[in-house]
């Protein structure tokens, strides 16, 4: 069986584990075809050989030796026909897609109007792809994520100061907050719950009452309750996505307004993206590549591999991108606990 896999959207820590693991449990019995970034490989037929020499001494390695991009195939013309065409071209006989709920999208549609024949493993820093537990990526970030309030609880401490924690989070709060439940945050803002800045600065107000600083962990997909949301620029991707960034900034300038206390932003973003993955994120990983690679075997497509409990199952791709999945609100309930 020839077999292509491919990576899409952001990158995560973790991916390279699971091509590890489909090319090592595949074996050489079959061959894989490794398209260069993401469904933009499928469509302009770009691959790399994958088989356990390209893949020796990958289980450490952040990002993704495949490359990725953003590229909707239903947005280029005739792209369903040109997935279809170049896998015939190749001899490519089904599809291992490793993405979020955009790559994963694109493949539960190519395989439900197009036939294709495709097995999905669910990827993102964010946690929110639905049917699954946790999503590979996700404890590596908000790892990365609480050593940096760690770090900046004592210079904040040390300059009297309010520090405005960024990180990635653009419809869930998961890492926000995760991160901020673990590193002692002061005030938590997510997505899911429009925040008021009259109240967080109140809020602050009482904190400083007793102490001389604060640490305010936002998600960057948060929007003030008047709905105004600050963006880098107008642009989107090919699946309608705005560029996020800026929020962070908006909540320095109100706060040290309102107040009269130095605020300063510290801007995660990327840096929770990159990197070695952690013990946990290595093992989902390969875990979720071995399951992904028998599903394929077992010609069992249209699914993607999940953690439910402690257990690899296989749901139906449909089922993971219909809803995104937001923030657990009794993990928040308990953050709320510890705020100020």
């Amino acid at each position: 069986m020839r077999i292509g896999v491919l990576t899409g959207g952001g990158d995560c820590p973790g991916l390279n584990a699971v091509i590890r693991a489909i090319v090592r449990r595949g074996g050489p019995a079959h061959k894989y075809v490794g398209f260069r970034h993401g469904w933009r490989g499928v469509l302009e037929g770009e691959t790399v050989v994958l088989d356990a020499e390209t893949t020796r001494g990958l289980l450490h390695r952040g990002g993704t030796i495949l490359g990725t991009s953003r590229t909707n195939p239903f947005k280029t013309v005739d792209g369903p026909d040109r997935v279809i065409a170049t896998m015939a071209a190749l001899g490519v006989d089904a599809l291992v897609a490793i993405g979020g709920d955009d790559t994963l999208g694109a493949a539960e549609r190519l395989g439900r109007e197009h036939s294709i024949p495709i097995v999905g493993v669910p990827k993102t820093i964010d946690n929110d792809i639905s049917a699954t537990d946790v999503t590979f990526g996700f404890h590596t970030a908000v790892q990365v994520a609480t050593d940096a309030i760690d770090r900046l609880q004592t210079t904040a401490e040390s300059h009297d100061r309010v520090m405005v924690v960024e990180v990635m989070g653009r419809n869930a709060g998961w890492i926000a907050a995760t991160a901020g439940l673990a590193g002692g945050a002061d005030v938590i803002l997510i997505p899911e719950d429009p925040f008021d800045v009259d109240q967080v600065c109140a809020h602050l107000q009482r904190r400083h009452q007793r102490t001389n600083f604060s640490i305010v962990v936002v998600a960057e997909g948060a929007v003030p309750v008047a709905g105004t949301l600050a963006v880098t620029s107008g642009e989107v991707d090919e699946f309608g996505h705005e560029r996020l960034g800026g929020i962070s900034t908006f909540l320095q300038g109100e706060i040290e307004a309102r107040t009269g206390w130095e605020t300063r932003v510290a801007n995660l973003g990327h840096i929770l993206r990159g990197g070695t993955p952690s013990a946990y994120d290595r093992v989902l990983a390969t875990r979720f590549g071995v399951e992904a690679i028998d599903a394929v075997l077992d010609c069992d497509f249209g699914t993607m591999v999940a953690l439910r409990g402690t257990d690899i199952v296989r749901v139906p791709i449909a089922e993971a991108v219909g809803e995104l999945k937001t923030i657990d609100r009794k993990l928040f309930e308990v953050a709320e606990v510890f705020f100020g």
